[in-house]
Order: structure tokens, then sequence, then C-alpha cells
């Protein structure tokens, strides 16, 4: 979840043509060195975290470019996946009869849980740069990690909080360089 951001960002710059100011690339690196810094805390090189930071990233760039609204792709999406969630349904032993009401209440809400975050996302691949909303993909792992220390009582050990100051840091930065343009419109009027 952290590696997933600098990839819609690099995805942005590079095939998109998006284009970073000073202080962004200065954002992008402190969250490059706080990824980096939890890489090496690690020991090795985190390849399943790699494959969902890319098979996410080509998903918001495929979202980004795609020339329908967001519902329909949401649709289209549902359609093409739903007949592997059938055949694992299938090969469950019990299949959807032997599971409980409320297995089946929670699977249903579960589906509602996602399918709103997508279009939301959906809607924000379309209207926002790629980059822009990479970066803003720090929102969720931070909500874990403070869910994590603050309600289950988790050590925070002091490379993860190395890490998320990078990473906040970086945000931090970004955010004031999207207010600097924004500021000097209003200056100009």
């Amino acid at each position: 979840y952290f590696i997933n951001p600098l990839v819609s960002v690099l995805f942005g710059v590079v095939l998109l043509g998006e284009r970073l100011g000073r202080l962004q690339w200065v954002a992008v690196g402190l969250a490059a060195l706080g990824v980096a810094v939890l890489t090496i805390e690690r020991g090795s090189l985190p390849l399943v975290s790699l494959a969902l930071a890319l098979s996410f990233g080509v998903y918001g760039l495929i979202r980004k470019q795609a020339a329908v609204d967001t519902a329909t792709g949401l649709f289209v999406e549902t359609l093409l996946l739903a007949p592997l969630a059938l055949l694992w349904i299938d090969h469950t032993p019990q299949g959807f009869a032997g599971w409980p009401p409320l297995t089946m209440a929670t699977l249903a809400l579960g589906g509602l849980a996602t399918a709103v975050p997508l279009l939301l996302f959906g809607v924000a691949a379309r209207r926002l740069p790629l980059s822009t909303l990479g970066l803003m993909q720090y929102v969720a792992p931070t909500m874990v990690l403070l869910e994590a220390v603050l309600i289950f009582g988790e050590v925070l050990d002091p490379a993860r909080l190395a890490a998320f100051c990078c990473i906040w840091a970086g945000l931090a930065v970004y955010t004031f360089s999207l207010r600097r343009p924004v500021a000097r419109e209003a200056a100009t009027r």
C-alpha cells in the first residue's frame, strides 16, 4: 500500500506526460525514502507488494484513460470478474447452499462496501492527475496504521515511525506545492 502511490505517480509522469514541479519531486522523493526505509527494515524486496502495487497502478491507469463513465466501467469490470467469482463459489466445498445466512449477508454488504470506493476512485481518476491521485492513496494505509496503534495498541517501531514521517512530510510538501499556483492565480485577479 505504500509502493502503489509511487507507481501511480511514475505512470502519470512517464506514460501520461504529467509534469511535476520541484516541490512535487521533493514530495515523491520523501515518500520513496519512507518506502525504502520499510524495505530495508524488512531485509528483502517485497515482491508481493510490488505485484499488488503494479496491478493497482495499471488499474488506475486504465480507469484514467477509459472512454466510459465510471458506473459503466465498474459494471464492465464486475461483469468480467463475475464468472471467476461464480467458479470460485462453485469449487468451495459447500457452495452457496452450505453458507450461513450471516455469511451471505456479510458477503453482499462487502460487495457494496467495495463498489462505492471503486466508483469514487473512478470519478477521481477521471478528474485528477494520476500523480495527485497516487499520492492521495497514502491516506488509507495511514488510517490502518493509526487504527492499529491507537485502537489495537500495536507497537509503532522506529522504522515504521521513520517511514511514516517521510511519507507524511512528502504529502505535506505536495499539498503545499498545490496551494502555490492557486495563491498566485488569486493574487492576479
